[in-house]
């Protein structure tokens, strides 16, 4: 595809064809006080040496020395030196999607394997070929699951992320769903009384770092009739914890950017979605199944794809027309090289966070909730814009300010420990802390 600018001789042609004297008659439409009627203020052009160096003078401001606790959904962990020798071999890295199949052997199969690995940390039995996010995966299980259930009524814990509730409250609104918010006690989902709904929407470990209760959950979802879907938000939790399918969860979504994808200022992040085998059909994107051609050799196809790029919109699953192929890549290499040190990286995170939550009571920082924690907790300070300005001070990035949440957690933070900070790190974290 050659991005190159019509020349005047070519508008000319098109604009008498069409019938037109001029570009702007075909935005006769739009309102004069809308037209800009001057130039933009923009500088002149430069050249590739001094957008470069203007670049990098940009760059040179930004403080990346500091230390980062932050967590919330976006978690540091090592990434393999692998991943990106892989991921960017340029049959993988300039490829957008497999839409031939007989030429598209490789990034299938990535794909496809990718789906298997869903699948055995999920304890699903199919998964699809990635989602946008986890917000959107969490909205688009929302859906499904009033599809399968043919009611209007869903479910969600507090102790959802609130961004992610907030998607899901834009995609629901929009199907005419109602969404109703389920409280929580001591930082965990309190069920309460609730009847005729499609599911039940919870995070695992929740917003706060918590691991709920899984299996009162999914008794009480399906003994009213309803799926659970569950939200992993951290999937290097599933190293050690229960896999969500064991709990008889019936749809997974999660983040899957802990694997092999870097931060990077907020994104992309790559989505995952799993469910039972009964509701393959309505799980939304696409997914890459397994086949063997005339002559008996292993081969890949794009399959249900019950979407509207495929069949008519009023039929479609979802408008979700692409994966993240790249970053669910990475997500594939990663834990193709973890294997069974999943397990290890996450005893990592867990001992380090507990061991950072010991010090900070020992240095009388309370800890906000009892209930049992992975590797994200909540803290209470006296005055968090002090305590703020005291870890910047110290060259630490402070935890998430709760009370721009939740209200009732003023003077209250996130913090994350991951296998990435060290026994000095968190040590510094605490006497800035108790400093205060």
């Amino acid at each position: 595809m050659h991005y190159v600018s019509n020349t005047e001789e070519q508008i000319k042609e098109m604009l008498d064809v069409i019938g037109a004297n001029d570009v702007s008659e075909l935005f006769k439409d739009v309102p004069q006080s809308l037209i800009l009627k001057e130039k933009l203020k923009i500088p002149s052009a430069l050249s590739e040496m001094e957008v470069g160096r203007l670049l990098k003078s940009i760059a040179a401001k930004n403080n990346t020395g500091m230390i980062s606790f932050l967590g919330a959904g976006a978690y540091c962990h090592f990434i393999p030196t692998i991943v990106n020798h892989l991921l960017l071999r340029g049959e993988f890295f300039t490829a957008y999607t497999p839409y031939q199949p007989e030429i598209s052997q490789g990034m299938l199969q990535a794909i496809f394997e990718y789906q298997t690995i869903i699948c055995n940390l999920t304890g699903m039995d199919a998964a699809n070929a990635s989602m946008y996010d986890n917000s959107s995966a969490l909205a688009e299980a929302a859906i499904m699951a009033c599809r399968i259930k043919n009611k209007n009524k869903i479910l969600i814990s507090r102790a959802v992320h609130p961004e992610h509730r907030e998607v899901v409250k834009t995609y629901t609104n929009a199907n005419s769903i109602e969404l109703i918010e389920v409280g929580c006690s001591n930082g965990t989902t309190e069920i309460g009384e609730h009847k005729d709904f499609a599911a039940i929407l919870v995070q695992q470990p929740n917003f706060f770092g918590l691991i709920e209760d899984l299996n009162a959950i999914s008794d009480f979802a399906h003994e009213n009739g309803a799926l659970l879907v569950v939200s992993v938000n951290e999937p290097t939790s599933l190293g050690i914890l229960k896999s969500p399918g064991s709990y008889n969860a019936d749809i997974v979504v999660g983040e899957g950017h802990s694997f092999g994808n870097p931060i990077s200022f907020g994104g992309p992040f790559v989505g995952f979605m799993a469910t039972k085998r009964e509701f393959v059909r309505q799980i939304p994107g696409r997914l890459a199944g397994q086949t063997v051609d005339s002559e008996g050799r292993r081969g890949f196809v794009l399959t249900l794809q019950a979407r509207e790029q495929h069949i008519r919109r009023e039929k479609a699953t979802s408008n979700i027309c692409t994966n993240q192929a790249l970053n669910a890549l990475a997500v594939t290499i990663t834990l193709s090289t973890l294997g069974k040190e999943l397990k290890n990286l996450a005893i990592q995170n867990l001992h380090k966070s507990h061991y950072a939550v010991n010090s900070m009571e020992n240095a009388g920082i309370k800890r906000v909730f009892t209930a049992p924690f992975y590797n994200e907790f909540v803290v209470e300070v006296k005055d968090l814009k002090k305590a703020s300005e005291n870890l910047i001070k110290n060259g630490i990035l402070p935890g998430l300010d709760l009370g721009k949440f939740y209200p009732e957690h003023k003077n209250r933070m996130l913090f994350c420990i991951t296998e990435m900070h060290t026994k000095e790190q968190v040590d510094e974290l605490v006497g800035a802390l108790s400093s205060d």
